[in-house]
């Protein structure tokens, strides 16, 4: 009887550990799964492989074998295994020509236009009984609302948002306005302003931004340029600006504010004349991209595919004084495909930059990475509370937006 309950008790225990390992491998494979890209590039005759993910292989594949399936322009799909034997993931294996651009890391001015009159901000007003009055709030409008028409109306800059505000006197009026990508509409009463002898409805609103970015790349073949690496957004509500008008014009860094934990630096620029080099088509989460008008100083270089780009040594090519840019020591402190644009954290290690900036600053977004001699990706953001530390997005990335470019 004692030796049946022992092996009861053994049976029971290994059932759960089995359980165990079965859940800790259900984890482990989903984890890889959500890992592995979904494509991958590869020039005609290269060898499927991710460098990140050694053990990975394609399905029964290596080799000459490997090698001869990617010979052909087009695609096919590819079943990405651990060690050519356990199925993961499959993917779509692109072959494509291994594109070229005129990597640049120098400034740039941005000057853009809203679609709509971006709230910002409210302000009480005096109603007609003396009590404070917002009829803004009132009609339910919030920060980083887009007002695209009040009245019969268009608001496309401030002046019209005051003509419209006058037409309707002190007579309710309806709003149309977009939140969150959805268009809403509601109904607001202006309020007479005796000091400023005017209707008003109590809000602050924003029609144009400017600022200054590094560019990234332009590709030549098409006569487009990228820069940024992440949307332009409006400095008080952190809302994306919906492009309706924008051009970029030359620009030249004339100081820095040095970063420190918990304040993010910045590079501080100057336009050079109003002569517009570019026009802005995009302004999209991964980047500014437009037509250009002119030539860019800058060396041409090969793009690395996503897969390519690892963790290790790298330089980042940035300007912090002037027009002309300069490379830096960087290290790739991990790379991700599971993200859409922060696909990789960069340790900035240059002493040289480190006494310039602190670090990653306000500007630099859009500065070129390159590894291995190849355009490996661009700086988007900075850690705040670590500002030798930042966010870059691959190359490959912003090279397939800038070619939805018209």
């Amino acid at each position: 009887m004692r030796n049946t309950g022992r092996r009861t008790r053994g049976g029971r225990l290994g059932r759960i550990c089995a359980a165990y390992c079965l859940a800790a491998l259900t984890a482990a494979l989903g984890w890889l799964y959500s890992s592995l890209p979904d494509h991958i590039s590869l020039e005609p005759g290269q060898a499927l492989a991710l460098p990140r993910f050694a053990y990975i292989q394609p399905m029964g594949g290596s080799g000459a074998r490997n090698v001869a399936s990617t010979w052909t322009a087009g695609s096919y799909q590819a079943t990405l295994s651990i060690g050519g034997v356990l199925p993961v993931k499959t993917v779509r294996a692109v072959i494509t020509p291994r594109p070229s651009v005129r990597v640049c890391g120098t400034p740039f001015g941005v000057k853009m236009f809203s679609e709509g009159a971006l709230v910002v901000g409210f302000t009480d007003l005096n109603g007609p009984d003396g009590a404070p009055a917002n009829p803004a709030k009132e009609a339910g409008l919030r920060l980083g609302d887009r007002v695209i028409c009040i009245g019969d109306t268009a608001t496309e800059s401030n002046d019209a948002v005051k003509a419209a505000l006058e037409q309707a006197g002190g007579q309710p009026v309806r709003v149309v306005y977009v939140r969150d990508g959805s268009q809403q509409q509601t109904f607001l009463t202006p309020c007479w302003d005796e000091t400023a002898q005017e209707w008003r409805a109590g809000m602050w609103v924003r029609d144009s931004s400017a600022g200054v970015g590094t560019l990234t790349f332009i590709d030549e073949e098409n006569g487009v340029f990228a820069g940024l690496g992440h949307s332009i957004s409006d400095g008080d509500t952190g809302q994306s600006i919906a492009l309706r008008s924008g051009e970029i014009v030359p620009c030249e860094i004339i100081g820095c504010t040095q970063g420190a934990a918990g304040s993010p630096g910045e590079l501080k620029g100057k336009f050079i004349g109003s002569h517009a080099v570019g026009t802005i088509e995009i302004n999209g989460e991964n980047g500014v991209y437009g037509s250009t008008r002119t030539s860019f100083a800058g060396q041409v270089m090969e793009v690395a595919f996503a897969q390519e780009v690892v963790e290790g040594p790298a330089q980042i090519l940035t300007t912090t004084r002037g027009q002309t840019a300069r490379l830096y020591d960087v290290e790739i402190e991990k790379v991700t495909d599971a993200e859409q644009v922060r696909n990789m954290v960069i340790h900035v290690t240059d002493p040289a930059l480190l006494a310039e900036t602190g670090g990653i600053v306000q500007g630099m977004s859009g500065s070129p990475i390159l590894q291995d001699g190849r355009l490996a990706g661009a700086v988007t953001h900075v850690l705040v509370n670590d500002p030798t530390r930042g966010y870059a997005i691959f190359a490959e990335t912003m090279l397939a937006q800038a070619g939805a470019v018209e």
